[in-house]
């Protein structure tokens, strides 16, 4: 049963969807957007039949952005002319709660794939920037808008595009805030892979999160774990953390299976113990 007013989930375990579920609107995020999601991927995070998590958009797109005129109403400073110390700090207390709903997708356990098709505005972009894979198919239109509307980005993307494109391209995206179509996505490294259509996508998408979800759950979330760690560290300090997170999980039932699957020449079960 699905609670939530702007996602809908579908446990199907070993995975997850995760649907934007507002196709009239495009997927525009308003405040149950921002509001739900933590909530949603601590649960998924937490629970044990679920490896891997796909986030996709149901409708036309897979998300235009913020929907600014809906979120006036939680946010009135950004129309407030009078911009004091007071209001400042109102409107600094409400952009954290913002970035936790991207970044409760980068602390999620498990991995995370983004399947895009249509536009992946402003906000959409921040949301597929958080996840562990890009996927899209040959009709997604992607644009880090937010300079085109008089906003900084502040909710993640710029932080984290860097670390998949580079900070030329990052650059370039945030400043013209134009559009770019899947093709110049796959060759900028945004997306890993483009399909021709959305139901190939989606498809394909499902194929990938169950060859994940074959591995050892230990293993690839022990990675997932890794990855993050070592974002703005230095390789002395991955290689130290990577030492710790092994001597941790190392032995496990998970290894154990992989020897006695091999010695019996047959495909390993995976537990996560």
């Amino acid at each position: 049963m699905n609670d939530h007013t702007f996602y809908l989930v579908e446990k199907k375990a070993p995975l997850a969807w995760v649907w934007l579920n507002r196709p009239e609107k495009k997927n525009a995020m308003n405040p149950p957007a921002w509001k739900e999601l933590p909530a949603i991927f601590e649960d998924l995070s937490n629970d044990p039949d679920i490896r891997v998590v796909i986030i996709a958009g149901k409708g036309p797109s897979f998300s235009a952005g913020i929907d600014l005129m809906s979120m006036i109403g939680e946010l009135p400073e950004l129309m407030d002319n009078e911009q004091k110390g007071g209001v400042k700090w109102q409107l600094l207390k409400k952009i954290y709660p913002l970035q936790d709903t991207m970044t409760c997708i980068e602390k999620c356990r498990k991995p995370v794939i983004a399947a895009v098709h249509g536009h992946c505005i402003g906000a959409g972009l921040d949301m597929i920037t958080a996840c562990d894979i890009r996927l899209c198919s040959k009709d997604a239109t992607f644009s880090l808008r937010e300079a085109a509307v008089g906003f900084v980005a502040d909710v993640g993307v710029l932080q984290r595009i860097p670390l998949i494109v580079g900070q030329g391209i990052a650059r370039e995206l945030a400043y013209t805030a134009k559009n770019i179509s899947a093709e110049r996505a796959k060759n900028i490294l945004l997306v890993n892979e483009v399909y021709d259509d959305v139901d190939s996508l989606l498809a394909e998408a499902e194929k990938m999160a169950i060859e994940i979800a074959e591995n050892s759950p230990l293993a690839v979330q022990a990675s997932k774990d890794v990855l993050n760690y070592g974002v703005g560290k230095s390789v002395d300090d991955g290689l130290k953390y990577v030492a710790v997170m092994s001597s941790n999980i190392i032995p496990s039932h998970d290894l154990m299976e992989a020897v006695t699957a091999f010695t019996q020449k047959r495909k390993p079960q995976f537990t996560g113990k």
